[in-house]
């Protein structure tokens, strides 16, 4: 469950975490998991609270605009197959690997062990 008041958030900014926690929950996570989630996905995309004396005023519009596009950007590499900063390869499963590879158009993946794939993918980038 997240943590504090949610009071000096704007009703976009709630409504916009409902929406959030609604997509987490509809691909199977946890209530609390997903509410946390969604919080933290406002408050990284606006900076925290809008209204007075909300953490998200001493934010610059800037920052909470790079902040917007940083977070669409990853969204956009996760969609498209690109491991996130940090997931190395190794740590994947083979069936992570194989989809990685089909979304890459990997000719031969299917012959592929684990390790022939990490070698294979890391080529291909």
């Amino acid at each position: 469950m997240p943590r504090g008041s949610k009071a000096k958030y704007t009703e976009k900014q709630k409504r916009k975490a409902e929406h959030i926690e609604d997509s987490y929950k509809a691909r199977g996570v946890p209530e609390e998991k997903a509410e946390a989630r969604a919080w933290a996905t406002v408050n990284k995309q606006s900076g925290g609270g809008e209204k007075a004396g909300g953490s998200g005023r001493k934010t610059s519009a800037g920052a909470k605009q790079q902040a917007r596009e940083s977070s669409a950007q990853r969204a956009t590499k996760t969609r498209q197959g690109v491991p996130r900063a940090g997931q190395q390869l190794e740590s994947m499963t083979r069936d992570e690997l194989m989809d990685l590879a089909r979304k890459r158009d990997l000719s031969g993946r299917s012959r592929m062990r684990k390790q022939e794939l990490v070698e294979a993918l890391r080529k291909k980038q």
